[in-house]
């Protein structure tokens, strides 16, 4: 018999399966998608999927730091039916390694870090913008001008976007506000308001597995169940034990490339690009210079990492218990981006982690580590080329073969966690079918 199934069991299936009884497909064994957390004692590499009794465990989450941001009141309060939210002030800045110096983020409301000089030059540049805004590197240089440009913004979006940035559309404009008001108080040393789509966020008590595998168990799940065809004219999907589903729709949270991909379908159109990013997870010793913040974004690295993030800065159960030291520890994520699919060699991947803990060392971030366990995510950011009407005419293309693409991946927008939920739930109950016995009375 055929039905609709959900492909992916992410946060964005898990909702869709919530919303509509539909069976979810997950490749992996767990929940979550990269929103999951494990766990790895000291010593030892094996990845630990349910929370250890002892507690002497680093906490990691397979994707990086995902933390819960923005969304309707009403979705939180779903999330918050499920596990215990947490609410934070968002603690970030901007790390400039050559001289030791950490600047608040966003970069331009705190220029009186840079000294008067770097300030004076930086405010009058943004207070006389030129040029047109056709890629991000255009983008950048109109709003925030040659000097910050060449301080920070062209060398972290180079390696953010793994070389992408003076060729695709500009793209997260929210990410780092402009008003320049706030840029003349941060000038002159005053105010500290935090702004920017993250802010304020919330974060599960026992981590995003907790809200993943309870979302879970309220869905019919299948794990370890992998796509590797999708055939629409028969319409079937086929799994790489080989074995086939019949269907009548899908809903699928898989990247829109990979569906296209699976599906054989195509557009007359090139691609959007995307990147991928290898997340390295660090359980460490903390050193004599380990930032307060959540995370840090890093212009220059010799490792090419863009961001290092401090998930113990967040909540300290993401270090080991029981040993009375976990002020002396520190668990990170460091993130860096490759053009979208291109894997690093074996030898690179392996020599990878050394080369950081060996830069963060000499930052005094970290002392030694104790933990190194990397993930390499195929499709982490996804962007557009200028004027580029790929996503659209995909999206139609598989929508024409009642193939829904829903959530981050999907649709190939930029969103999160809460927005991903929402729109699960929304397309999983619009295509719940209809009981006429429980139509409302006129």
């Amino acid at each position: 018999m055929k039905q609709t199934l959900i492909l992916g069991g992410g946060v964005t299936g898990l909702a869709a399966g919530l919303a509509s009884g539909f069976p979810v497909y997950e490749a992996t064994s767990q929940a979550g998608g990269i929103c999951s957390s494990y766990w790895v004692r000291p010593g030892n590499a094996e990845r630990i999927h349910e929370t250890p009794q002892d507690g002497r465990c680093y906490r990691f989450e397979i994707g990086g730091g995902h933390w819960i941001f923005g969304g309707d009141q009403a979705v939180l309060a779903f999330i918050g039916s499920f596990v215990e939210l947490r609410s934070y002030v968002r603690m970030s800045a901007v790390y400039f390694p050559e001289r030791r110096q950490i600047v608040p983020y966003p970069l331009q409301n705190h220029l009186h870090h840079l000294g008067p000089d770097l300030a004076s030059r930086a405010m009058a540049d943004m207070l006389a913008p030129s040029g047109t805004t056709t890629t991000m590197r255009d983008w950048l240089a109109h709003h925030f001008g040659r000097t910050l440009c060449e301080e920070f913004f062209f060398p972290f979006h180079d390696l953010y976007t793994a070389g992408l940035y003076d060729r695709i559309a500009p793209q997260d404009a929210f990410k780092s506000p402009i008003d320049l008001a706030a840029v003349k108080r941060g000038a002159r040393g005053e105010g500290d308001d935090k702004v920017g789509y993250n802010a304020r966020f919330v974060y599960p008590a026992n981590g995003l597995s907790a809200l993943a595998n309870v979302m879970a168990a309220r869905c019919d799940m299948h794990f370890d169940a992998t796509v590797v065809r999708i055939d629409p004219r028969s319409r079937l999907v086929h799994f790489a034990d080989g074995s086939t589903v019949p269907y009548d729709r899908l809903i699928s949270t898989l990247p829109l490339s990979t569906m296209m991909e699976l599906t054989s379908l195509s557009v007359d159109v090139p691609a959007d690009p995307f990147t991928s990013v290898l997340v390295l997870n660090i359980g460490a010793r903390r050193g004599p210079r380990c930032p307060d913040q959540h995370w840090v974004y890093v212009p220059f690295s010799r490792a090419g990492f863009h961001r290092v993030g401090f998930y113990s800065a967040v909540e300290p159960d993401f270090l080991p218990a029981g040993d009375g030291a976990r002020a002396e520890k520190v668990s990170i994520y460091v993130e860096r981006a490759y053009p979208g699919g291109a894997k690093p060699s074996r030898e690179d991947q392996d020599a990878f982690p050394h080369e950081v803990v060996e830069e963060l060392q000499e930052w005094g971030f970290i002392a030694g580590a104790e933990v190194l366990d990397a993930t390499w995510i195929d499709v982490a950011y996804t962007w557009s080329w200028p004027g580029s009407p790929w996503r659209e005419r995909a999206l139609r293309v598989l929508e024409a073969q009642d193939i829904f693409p829903v959530g981050r991946y999907g649709r190939w927008v930029f969103q999160g966690i809460a927005d991903s939920i929402r729109d699960g739930l929304m397309v999983g109950s619009a295509l719940r079918p209809f009981d006429p016995s429980k139509e409302l009375l006129s």
